[in-house]
């Protein structure tokens, strides 16, 4: 993960429709949400919500992938723990600490 793919996912999740529905597909776990479906629980226009999963799927946190005339989203989880992992790796590096240090005092 870089600077810049780290922020472009992080644009993408600063808006929140884009934040609720990428939730959503990480609470439905590796089977992923039916379009039709994840519309039903996010309740906005298939049109809004298309624009909002391209953006997701551009940034590579969303794929998906048809099953005949069904199009299923999922949340991409390797993408997700790269961000989270980019995040966190630098961590109180610049305090001097280490985590097990700072969890005994």
């Amino acid at each position: 993960m870089n600077l810049e793919q780290a922020a472009r996912q992080l644009e993408s999740l600063g808006n929140p429709t884009r934040l609720q529905i990428y939730r959503t597909l990480v609470r439905a776990g590796h089977a992923g949400l039916p379009v039709g479906g994840l519309q039903e629980r996010i309740g906005i226009a298939a049109s809004t919500l298309s624009h909002h999963l391209k953006r997701l799927v551009d940034t590579g946190l969303v794929t998906q992938e048809r099953h005949a005339t069904t199009l299923i989203c999922r949340a991409h989880y390797p993408a997700m723990d790269a961000l989270i992992g980019y995040l966190a790796d630098e961590c109180c590096a610049d305090a001097g600490c280490v985590a097990s240090e700072a969890a005994a005092s």
